[in-house]
């Protein structure tokens, strides 16, 4: 990055930043609902080379789309399209917070997958704001960088996402997922070792892209705030009483959608205490009952993946789900250590003969947040 970096601006960078992309273990549209998630940083990064400016300008540089934009205070304006928007966003939200940035080089690479759910979009923000914070001196404890970047998605790129991308991207470590309350910011490094268990974490993007800034995810959100209103609780984290819940409410779809809130809770909180048993095995069922419920009542699965999670079992993965904000993205399957290569380019043929885009496929090690290299 420090020589594209050179070759862009013409000098050297003072540094460069790297941010992971996540994928969230268990714990779907939780987050919003106050309530519980539970990911792990992947080895894909944004990586960022940066150096300060004299003016209050900021030159956005994409090595991988070979783009270039430069901004000035007044370019800053909330709902800019693009990829830059993500970057700039970060740049807005400091100021909006009162923290003295000025201006900067950015030069950007990143080979997390875009549009596969893997939180692509925070691992951009993430950077950009560990780059900024380093630059400039600004004290920023992790848990408010994950905030101030879940603000420059929402506020300025307009994606009504919740905090658990940028919680991700930023407070994971390796070896680890990262259970995280949603509603207090507490956070518990979780040992999550695949490796010891005999185990790999599958992880199969299906090339069906899918955006946050959309309709279908702003109406899941949406109709969890309504339902939280008749039931009279703040979230539906506060949800204690599922039957009585459900009977309270007279809209079949709120009752679908706050079936899968309370137990997808239900389903990290489960996960959370299987792994500190060293129980990764256990895992397998919750990731078959969260995709059933995301698919029935939730209804954020498309052809693709539901076809994708039934072909993972059927060549041998222990459990499997979809995984991100959905309609589209990739499936996590819990295999045999050694078998992620297979059951991958199983599910990958199945698909391709059923007609679905070919698909790509990893084998993901939880790694480390966002940090300088």
């Amino acid at each position: 990055m420090s020589e594209a970096f050179t070759q862009r601006v013409g000098t050297a960078p003072e540094g460069v930043w790297a941010a992971p992309g996540r994928v969230n273990l268990i714990g779907e549209h939780t987050d919003y609902n106050d309530g519980f998630v539970m990911p792990f940083a992947l080895p894909q990064r944004a990586l960022l080379a940066a150096r300060r400016r004299d003016d209050e300008r900021w030159r956005l540089v994409s090595v991988d789309l070979d783009e270039e934009h430069e901004l000035g205070v007044d370019d800053l304006v909330q709902g800019s399209p693009g990829w830059q928007s993500y970057l700039a966003g970060v740049v807005w939200v400091l100021r909006e917070a009162g923290h003295r940035v000025g201006g900067a080089d950015l030069v950007i690479s990143s080979d997390v997958p875009v549009g596969a759910g893997l939180s692509s979009s925070a691992a951009l923000e993430c950077v950009t704001l560990a780059a900024l914070a380093d630059l400039y001196d600004l004290e920023i404890e992790p848990l408010e960088r994950a905030r101030l970047a879940r603000r420059a998605e929402n506020e300025y790129v307009g994606a009504p996402t919740g905090l658990l991308d940028q919680a991700a991207s930023t407070l994971c470590r390796a070896g680890h997922a990262l259970f995280m309350d949603c509603r207090s910011g507490e956070v518990e490094q979780v040992p999550f070792d695949l490796a010891a268990a005999g185990l790999e974490l599958l992880v199969l993007d299906t090339a069906v892209a899918h955006s946050h800034v959309d309709g279908e995810y702003g109406e899941r959100r949406a109709s969890c705030e309504a339902a939280a209103r008749v039931l009279g609780v703040p979230a539906l984290r506060d949800v204690t009483d599922l039957d009585a819940a459900l009977a309270a409410l007279e809209d079949e779809v709120l009752r679908r959608r706050v079936r899968h809130v309370v137990t997808e809770d239900d389903r990290v909180l489960r996960a959370v205490e299987l792994l500190r048993a060293g129980d990764v095995a256990g895992l397998a069922p919750l990731l078959d009952a969260s995709h059933v419920s995301m698919r029935d009542d939730y209804e954020i699965t498309v052809p693709a993946v539901d076809d994708a999670v039934t072909s993972a079992r059927a060549h041998g993965a222990l459990g499997a789900r979809m995984t991100g904000g959905g309609f589209g993205g990739c499936i996590i399957a819990l295999v045999e250590h050694g078998r992620a290569e297979e059951v991958g380019a199983a599910v990958a043929a199945d698909q391709t003969a059923a007609g679905h885009p070919q698909p790509r496929w990893f084998s993901a090690q939880p790694s480390a947040g966002a940090g300088r290299v």
